[in-house]
């Protein structure tokens, strides 16, 4: 028996626009009144149910399939063997990473004048080749992801970045350990990004730095490291601010007496508690998302 496909979206902007205002005549009304385009919100929304439409016709009536919104994806079991085809913005896919287990993912960009496709690289036609492709030797990119464990033993994944913080992003209290070096401090939190997210938040970090670091590839089981305006006190210093993850790990401890957090990938409503006395350490994960290329 073939695996299971799992067709994971999100809502387009249209729908959640309708699903907070009832209709939509009230969507318009509301956008419009904010001198904002309407008839380009609907016309993304048009072009995302063309490739999704354009994409099932080309599933075999007989394979097994379920689809599935974001805002399921925590309470899902995906089996073992199960297919992930992710459908829409690049930002989907991690999303969907830290809940899975070695699945094969495919990418598939349904808009391409309006999503980028590095993550989601495949065009909807190309869907059945895939498909067929998967019978054989699919081509598979190994993307290294980012583990948080703490200290009793919880874990949580992340494809692009963890952040671990005050879940406000206000001052967050807690002592580093990079293996080499401790210091106690007090900062906006701290980003450990893998390859895949160094195009995105640490890259967008760095950047505002003017820091010519250079930030792992995909495929590297090197991390980075970086904490968002750290503040020098009598008792916090800022001698710490970026550097890499390899073998040894890199610890922080929450001085934080609560809402402290570790998220992963932006999703701040799964995070994993970290307030005073607790630790967590970051490492690259052993199993990496397999993208199917």
């Amino acid at each position: 028996m073939k695996p299971r496909l799992v067709i994971v979206t999100r809502k387009t902007n249209l729908e959640a626009l309708v699903e907070h205002h009832g209709t939509e005549g009230q969507a318009r009304f509301w956008v419009e009144c904010r001198k904002q385009s309407f008839d380009e919100v609907k016309r993304a929304h048009e072009q995302h149910v063309r490739g999704l439409t354009q994409i099932l016709r080309q599933i075999p009536a007989d394979r097994r399939r379920a689809r599935l919104d974001r805002a399921d994806v925590d309470r899902f079991l995906f089996a073992p063997d199960d297919v992930v085809m992710v459908v829409g913005q690049d930002g989907l896919v991690p999303n969907v990473a830290k809940y899975l287990r070695g699945q094969l993912v495919i990418g598939v960009n349904p808009d391409k004048a309006r999503n980028d496709g590095v993550l989601c690289r495949h065009a909807p036609e190309a869907v059945a080749g895939i498909l067929d492709l998967l019978e054989t030797q699919p081509r598979v990119e190994r993307r290294t992801m980012a583990l948080a464990v703490r200290e009793d033993g919880e874990q949580l994944l992340a494809l692009n970045e963890l952040f671990i913080g005050h879940k406000t992003h206000q001052s967050a209290r807690y002592v580093i350990d990079t293996g080499a070096k401790t210091e106690r401090q007090s900062s906006s939190g701290i980003i450990c990004a893998t390859g895949t997210g160094s195009t995105g938040w640490a890259r967008s970090i760095m950047q505002q730095r003017n820091q010519p670091v250079k930030l792992p590839d995909p495929q590297d089981r090197t991390l980075a490291w970086m904490v968002r305006e750290p503040f020098p006190s009598r008792i916090t210093g800022t001698t710490l601010q970026h550097g890499l993850i390899e073998d040894t790990g890199f610890v922080v401890t929450s001085e934080m007496p609560n809402d402290g957090v570790v998220f992963a990938d932006g999703m701040e409503w799964d995070a994993m508690e970290l307030n005073a006395g607790r630790s967590v350490t970051i490492t690259a994960a052993e199993e990496p998302l397999n993208l199917v290329i």
